[in-house]
């Protein structure tokens, strides 16, 4: 089995350091961080009556593929607007352009620049303050709204992920000497997530910030006969460690866990791109091979991505700063970098996307999400 790296602090409730209860039952965090919070709509709360069935299989039509190539309603020219490339082939930082403002026009264009970029960088944006009604409206654009099974969210509303570093966390660095996870959103889903949006509402000063991996340009590295050899397999995606770890800090497990098989590579359906469709955080077993030599490969392509900084960008956050990113085809870590008292509070908006597929002519085949019925979900 691949090295299980899901040890995600700021996801899950810990009965040690959020022990509150409203008169509802809703679990939260301290009452001494609510007060001091500069977010307070956004902090997670954990409701333990929440529960949902496995998610059923949707057809899924991507609003990249709607979209006019020129983007004329992402970049109005009747509007100033600046882009800059963080790197050649990865990642944009766009000044001028209003999200909350987008007509379904423009967020099919969105879509489609953000599947060509990668990962877009939206500076000075207005989404925090409409609350989180209108985030949650904005992401059904781009495909049904992930629940995650076990984090929190801001109260009535669960389709939010809330990401909570408290201000007083211990030494992070006690058992670990780097904490760099990179992932790709709930892979372990039948369909996961494709356009995926995240807004840092509270952080620190400096620090915090995210760093991407670009899986396309990792595929593309890879010699044709290395490529020809990855053809064919595919990859145990698993919940368990996720909600195991959720349970073992007295936190929540809202849906059963799953276990999925997808291609270790797939195809995007609007750029027609390949790319390796694995992460640390959710990948168990290439199925096609035994347990030593699925061990092998996987520590070697997750090496190859982990590794190459050369593949990789790095998005900054400033004040109502929105970095919005294709989960098919980047995966992702937080840095955890700062050492000062200060919280960082997030919030994602996770649209769900095609099951990955290796050939298009695939697309849209009906499956079913696989619950996970063995020994080790405790």
């Amino acid at each position: 089995m691949a090295p299980v790296r899901y040890t995600n602090p700021n996801t899950v409730y810990s009965r040690v350091e959020d022990e509150d209860a409203d008169h509802e039952g809703y679990l939260s965090v301290a009452k001494e961080f609510k007060v001091i919070s500069k977010a307070p709509d956004y902090l997670p709360t954990w409701n333990k009556a929440e529960k949902y069935e496995p998610l059923q299989f949707q057809e899924h039509i991507d609003a990249g593929t709607k979209a006019d190539p020129a983007l004329p309603n992402l970049f109005n020219k009747g509007t100033e607007f600046k882009t800059k490339n963080i790197t050649p082939k990865l990642g944009t930082e766009v000044f001028g352009v209003q999200l909350s403002q987008l007509d379904s026009a423009g967020k099919d264009e969105l879509a489609l620049f953000v599947a060509k970029r990668g990962l877009v960088v939206f500076r000075d944006q207005d989404l925090a303050s409409k609350g989180p009604a209108f985030q949650t409206e904005l992401g059904r654009h781009f495909g049904p709204l992930h629940i995650h099974p076990t984090s929190g969210a801001p109260k009535d509303h669960p389709e939010l992920h809330v990401v909570y570093r408290r201000p007083d966390v211990k030494d992070l660095f006690e058992h670990r000497n780097n904490l760099v996870g990179f992932h790709s959103d709930v892979t372990y889903e039948l369909q996961p997530p494709g356009t995926t949006f995240l807004a840092v509402v509270e952080g620190p000063e400096s620090g915090g910030d995210t760093l991407f991996a670009d899986t396309v340009e990792a595929y593309n590295r890879l010699s044709p006969e290395f490529q020809k050899r990855l053809e064919g397999l595919h990859v145990l995606h698993s919940a368990v460690e996720q909600a195991n770890f959720s349970r073992k800090n007295g936190g929540v497990v809202k849906r059963d866990p799953v276990q999925n098989i997808h291609p270790l590579v797939r195809t995007h359906p609007v750029t027609g791109e390949k790319a390796l469709f694995i992460n640390s955080g959710f990948s168990r077993k290439i199925v096609e091979l035994k347990e030593e030599e699925s061990d092998y490969l996987l520590t070697f392509l997750l090496n190859h991505i982990n590794n190459s900084h050369d593949l990789q960008a790095r998005a900054k956050w400033e004040a109502n700063t929105v970095v919005v990113w294709d989960n098919r085809r980047v995966v992702h870590s937080a840095i955890l970098d700062w050492d000062t008292s200060e919280a960082r509070l997030a919030y994602r908006i996770t649209p769900q996307a095609e099951r990955p597929v290796y050939d298009l002519k695939d697309l849209n085949t009906p499956d079913e999400n696989k619950l996970y019925k063995g020994p080790d979900y405790q």
